[in-house]
């Protein structure tokens, strides 16, 4: 492990989701001590979209644009919300340029599949139709997010594959959960690793797909059919249970003829990014920023 990251192991709160209120207080509590970058020349709204239920999004904007990403929070299905994700969400607008749609979509396992992911497109169609309010070519809007964020991006593109549309032009896929299964070998191997666990996975997934039967929709690792989705970019943590289904996602997107670019960060586990002060999070931050930047661009 990479020794900037594994000094602060200590404090990472136990990786639980055994009662999901409690995980929300521990999850709010260690979003609320992540510092802010300065969002003074930023415009930032609250908004909702239309949709039943509406779906709470936070729109932040820097400066012209020529495309958006819907930005999705990790949380294991269970955690999180705009606030929690307004510290990452402000970077990735800041490093990319892109006006970032961040969604607070709907929690298990209160809300079970496929709410999310219904909160998610709902929002990917919105930011379509109202591309020339948003200020963006309706033809660059990206999809991404981290961890079980990532999971639903993913999820989010082959629906609209499968649906034939909204245009994606481009998928952020970081330390995508993807895989319900648990049959890699990372999933069978770092059964204990630091804020991932095997039995965490299990309990996320347990509460996000409640009593239904897992899907490609649900879980994007059981599609049989992966081409023509959008190009995609997939990080990946070293020493994390999730590490191999991103890596087998990507080589099967490379294998069903779609552009892929795959980063496994050597000395990581699954959220070390949010430890700043290390050098290899700082390199990991910047690269989601740059990579969408030339996405959205190109």
């Amino acid at each position: 492990m990479d020794p900037e990251l594994e000094a602060f192991i200590p404090l990472f709160p136990k990786a639980d989701l055994s009662d999901p209120v409690a995980a929300r207080e521990n999850f709010a509590e260690l979003a609320a001590a992540m510092p802010v970058p300065d969002s003074a020349d930023m415009q930032v709204e609250d908004r909702s979209v239309p949709a039943d239920p509406e779906v709470p999004v936070r729109i932040y904007r820097l400066r012209a644009a020529q495309g958006a990403i819907v930005w999705l929070h990790g949380g294991g299905f269970v955690m999180g919300d705009l606030d929690t994700e307004h510290p990452w969400a402000t970077r990735m607008a800041d490093l990319s340029g892109a006006v970032v749609i961040s969604v607070g979509y709907r929690l298990a396992p209160e809300n079970p599949f496929p709410a999310a992911l219904d909160d998610v497109c709902a929002v990917l169609t919105w930011a379509a139709e109202h591309a020339a309010e948003l200020g963006v070519d309706p033809e660059r809007i990206a999809v991404g997010g981290h961890s079980a964020g990532a999971g639903l991006a993913a999820a989010a593109a082959l629906r609209a594959r499968d649906r034939q549309g909204p245009p994606i032009r481009f998928q952020l896929l970081n330390q995508p959960g993807l895989d319900d299964r648990q049959e890699t070998w990372s999933a069978r191997q770092f059964t204990d690793t630091p804020w991932m666990t095997r039995g965490k996975v299990a309990e996320m997934w347990r509460h996000y797909l409640g009593s239904a039967p897992a899907t490609p929709h649900a879980a994007p690792a059981r599609a049989a059919d992966l081409s023509d989705l959008p190009p995609a970019y997939i990080a990946t943590a070293e020493l994390c249970p999730n590490r191999d289904e991103g890596i087998d996602y990507a080589l099967r997107l490379l294998q069903a003829g779609v552009p892929v670019e795959l980063h496994q960060w050597h000395g990581t586990f699954h959220g070390s990014q949010a430890i700043l002060s290390a050098e290899v999070s700082q390199r990991q931050i910047a690269e989601l920023g740059a990579v969408l930047r030339r996405a959205l661009a190109g």
